[in-house]
């Protein structure tokens, strides 16, 4: 019971960024799929554009800002950064 009670504390305790938005979301393979599927996650999205051959998209959540690549080839995160 204690360690049911422990993992439900540590859920609601935890920044909203890891909770949704790990090295294996998928994002999607085009710049207007990325800012679609982070807009319903409940980013605010900033900037986003081509570098490097990657989607790069700023974004602000909670207060936080942080920016993340996209493989436009794969949809996987290929780089995520969050500032505190």
């Amino acid at each position: 019971m204690r360690i049911i009670a422990l993992i439900t504390l540590m859920a609601f305790a935890a920044p909203a960024f890891a909770a949704d938005l790990t090295a294996d979301t998928m994002l999607g393979k085009t710049m207007d799929e990325v800012k679609a599927t982070l807009t319903d996650m409940g980013y605010e999205v900033r900037k986003a554009e081509m570098e490097d051959g990657n989607i790069e998209v700023y974004f602000v959540k909670d207060g936080k800002m942080g920016e993340v690549y996209v493989n436009p080839e794969t949809g996987a995160i290929t780089k995520l950064d969050v500032k505190n």
